[in-house]
């Protein structure tokens, strides 16, 4: 299936699936954050810094992918319950 194809509701499959990335990153942060994850093999000093490992930059990444949430409630055209 062409990423450039509407599905039933109009939107490109490539618009929706832009909509996977932040919730997932959110999910990669919550995860390494409560099982301690890569920072154990990856970093060789702890707590060197506060804003240094894997959670913060999931939690960046998220943010980076907020746009298409944000853009969300605009792209319909409708009402915010979506009804006309």
């Amino acid at each position: 299936m062409p990423l450039h194809r509407n599905n039933a509701k109009g939107r490109p499959v490539s618009g929706w699936l832009s909509l996977a990335a932040a919730p997932t990153f959110a999910i990669m942060a919550l995860l390494t954050a409560a099982t301690g994850g890569a920072d154990m093999i990856c970093s060789s000093v702890h707590d060197m810094s506060p804003f240094g490992g894997m959670v913060p930059m999931y939690l960046l990444m998220s943010v980076f992918h907020l746009a298409p949430w944000l853009r969300l409630p605009f792209a319909g055209g409708g009402t915010a319950s979506g009804r006309s």
